[in-house]
């Protein structure tokens, strides 16, 4: 149990492109809680792994988020901070600004605008001779579940090792480029075209260091309502949904795709069950202990029509993951099936089957049926999967506010970018 149990609960080992990622955060299940769900999946249970599921999802919602703002000394984490929360730099709870290097330690702060949220400013780096991997190891980077590399003036190589620091670590991270305004009033560029000077300078060293494209945000913290930040907080409060309750949800779904899969390669295996299938139906050629083996199969992986609250709408194909398959559902879905079942290898077995060769090849034909009842048992798992992540998704995540601007009103905008 306990080897399974790893197995279970081992970090996706999918590659991470640009389209499809895998993040990793602190936010994550107990051992129990997945050992409960593997066994409720083994036991056919699917009503059960939904209510385990959501009783835990209901534990995230109060999962505090943990966010660092790192980067150069000099380069404006502190107020970009608090331009991130809407206050100003004289205000009592602000983290404390200046030209000499003001964070000497961690200093977590939080805002109304992001419950359960924890934004740490972290000392910069660059002030001392402290190389890239001892600070990461000193801050504890791996401990945080996003982070925001600040930037100014240039991008530099200690900027591409902490992005490529935290893309190893698979931890979602953003650039932010502060200090536009102060870039707007000495370039003698148009503005358009030093904000792509600016963008393409952070891809093409971002590049260099083999680190993919993250989320790039050009800002001002004298203007938190203007430039890239709206945009900023609408992405950032996306995300911190995802950590607190899409990236749990999906580390749940793969371990009930794991065992689901566990239970599809032991049925396929089991040659005792799939023979007592076809016992009452000898001919090679009818279709019956299929049918049969459908329904025992869907019973086994707690597939039924009762299992989930929705029903099959009349589509003209079968919609997987929506309902328990019927017979004609599989040769719709698998043109291996539809190849076992076309006339030419029914008159084929009918041949061999033929009682003029005394059982001779009734090797084959078992052989045959067995691999028919192989690609039903793949189907229906298949099926399974979809079925069971839809009624997780439908079941457990709750609705997901989309925070449009900055979430105060116009005048509370006003008031917030006077004070900067």
């Amino acid at each position: 149990m306990a080897k399974s149990l790893k197995v279970l609960i081992s970090p996706s080992s999918k590659s991470i492109t640009a389209d499809e990622s895998f993040y990793t955060s602190q936010n994550s299940s107990s051992p129990e809680v997945i050992e409960k769900i593997g066994k409720a999946v083994a036991e056919g249970n699917l009503q059960k792994v939904v209510c385990i599921v959501k009783d835990e999802m209901q534990s995230k919602s109060s999962y505090t988020v943990k966010i660092a703002v790192t980067g150069d000394s000099g380069n404006g984490m502190s107020s970009f901070i608090n331009a991130l929360r809407f206050i100003g730099h004289e205000e009592e709870d602000s983290a404390p600004t200046g030209v000499v290097r003001t964070t000497q330690n961690p200093a977590c702060y939080s805002s109304s605008h992001f419950p359960y949220v924890e934004l740490w400013d972290l000392p910069g780096l660059g002030a001392t001779a402290q190389s890239v991997e001892s600070y990461l190891d000193e801050m504890q980077i791996s401990t945080y579940d996003l982070i925001i590399i600040v930037a100014s003036e240039q991008f530099s190589a200690n900027h591409v090792k902490l992005a490529k620091a935290a893309q190893r670590m698979r931890k979602r991270f953003y650039v932010v480029w502060t200090k536009l305004d102060r870039d707007l009033s000495t370039s003698t560029f148009p503005e358009a075209q030093l904000l792509q000077n600016i963008q393409r300078n952070i891809h093409e060293n971002l590049q260099k260091g083999q680190v993919r494209d993250p989320p790039l945000f050009l800002v001002s913290c004298f203007s938190p309502s203007f430039h890239d930040f709206p945009e900023l907080r609408s992405t950032l409060q996306k995300d911190i949904f995802n950590i607190r309750y899409r990236d749990p949800l999906e580390t749940l779904s793969q371990v009930c795709d794991r065992c689901i899969s566990n239970k599809e390669f032991s049925l396929k295996e089991d040659r005792m069950l799939t023979n007592q299938l076809e016992v009452a139906f000898r001919p090679a050629c009818d279709t019956a202990d299929l049918e049969r083996g459908l329904e025992t199969y869907q019973k086994l992986f707690g597939v039924t029509d009762e299992s989930f609250p929705w029903g099959a709408q009349s589509t003209g194909r079968p919609e997987v993951g929506s309902r328990a398959l019927q017979f004609q559902d599989l040769l719709k879905m698998d043109r291996r099936l539809r190849l076992m079942m076309c006339v030419a290898v029914k008159v084929f077995l009918m041949v061999l089957g033929n009682s003029w060769w005394f059982g001779l090849w009734d090797f084959i034909i078992r052989y045959f049926r067995h691999q028919r009842h192989k690609l039903v048992i793949e189907i229906v798992a298949k099926n399974t999967k979809a079925s069971l992540r839809r009624a997780l998704k439908d079941s457990t995540l709750p609705p997901e506010s989309i925070w449009e601007g900055s979430g105060l009103p116009s005048s509370g905008i006003q008031a917030a970018s006077a004070s900067f």
